[in-house]
């Protein structure tokens, strides 16, 4: 029997997959929840469009197209008065619902309205979904979702190749062995949350003879746990570790130009409460960042040098080709104008 596995032609006509032109219409990350007082609005360049951002004085996001539909000044160069956006350059005021509610020069408003979009705040940072009604919640961790959770930003990070490619090195059962020089043997269940969402989960056999497994074995009552959730293939939640303490990490990408990655890397854990529960979090978090850092160091010059190309699938890469599925099912729209892609 051949040890390669039957894709059905499936990454020659993938059409989002590692495709710099495309990407998932989602949530995606913007700039840390610190970077934007009450009052101030920034400019961000997000998958290819500009954006202005702002927090109202009520302190609600409003996130809207950068560009006053009267001359093209950029907005973010205005101010925010009141619940509103007024532009720099002819003083026209925009509601937070986009609508022009102000013209100075006339005394009066026009019925002309900027676009707006869904605006959010999670894990201390800023999110915007690219389109217009935001159809499915913000990325979390399942095992904490309806948890308070303390949060803090790791590394900030560049990759020479495709958010979808970052993604699946995650579940790349056998670079575990051969970057990490983890004796183990790694297979993948998956299960999809939903249309945007997809699971996959370790079930480990192997390596009992190693002496690392062998140290950290009785801290584990079943096999222990590793598993990895993808939001629009581009937001990834790590969950591992011994029964008694699960270590969680997300990687939130955004595509930029020319098919590369910009990402930021987010620890998190449930919050505990008292000094007692500050001081223990400290101490997880900072256990977390450790966790990520081991598996990223192995990882960093590969995604500088890599040129991805999946000539020939083995049955150890089934898990990525499930999840080269999964992101194929989803909405796609296109890179700088947000449109959606005709199927």
């Amino acid at each position: 029997m051949s040890s390669q596995v039957s894709t059905s032609n499936l990454l020659k006509e993938s059409r989002i997959f590692n495709n710099p032109q495309q990407f998932i219409e989602g949530w995606y990350w913007v700039l840390a929840s610190k970077e934007l007082g009450k009052g101030k609005v920034k400019s961000i360049n997000v998958i290819g469009r500009e954006l202005a951002i702002y927090r109202d004085f009520d302190g609600q996001l409003v996130s809207v197209d950068a560009y006053c539909p009267h001359m093209g000044a950029n907005l973010a160069e205005g101010k925010v008065e009141g619940n509103g956006l007024r532009c720099l350059f002819h003083n026209w005021k925009f509601d937070v619902e986009g609508n022009c509610i102000d013209i100075p020069c006339l005394g009066k408003s026009l019925p002309i309205k900027i676009k707006t979009f869904p605006t959010a705040e999670q894990y201390g940072m800023i999110w915007v979904w690219t389109g217009e009604v935001a159809k499915q919640p913000l990325p979390f961790v399942p095992e904490l979702e309806f948890a308070e959770c303390d949060a803090v930003f790791a590394s900030r990070f560049i990759k020479n190749c495709h958010p979808n490619v970052v993604m699946i090195n995650a579940i790349d059962a056998q670079h575990f062995n051969t970057v990490h020089n983890l004796p183990l043997k790694i297979i993948f269940g998956k299960e999809e949350i939903n249309k945007n969402a997809i699971k996959f989960s370790n079930i480990t056999r192997g390596g009992k003879d190693s002496l690392l497994i062998k140290l950290i074995l009785p801290f584990y009552k079943k096999a222990g746990t590793y598993s990895m959730c993808y939001w629009y293939g581009s937001t990834g939640t790590v969950t591992i570790g011994p029964d008694f303490l699960h270590f969680h990490i997300m990687f939130t990408l955004r595509l930029l130009e020319g098919g590369k990655t910009e990402g930021q890397t987010i620890l998190i854990t449930k919050k505990r409460h008292g000094l007692h529960g500050w001081l223990l979090n400290l101490i997880v978090l900072w256990l977390t960042k450790l966790v990520g850092n081991y598996f990223a160091k192995g990882d960093t010059k590969i995604f500088q040098t890599i040129k991805f190309d999946l000539k020939t699938p083995l049955k150890a890469d089934e898990s990525i080709l499930q999840f080269i599925q999964h992101v194929e099912k989803q909405d796609a729209l296109n890179w700088g104008s947000w449109e959606v892609v005709d199927t």
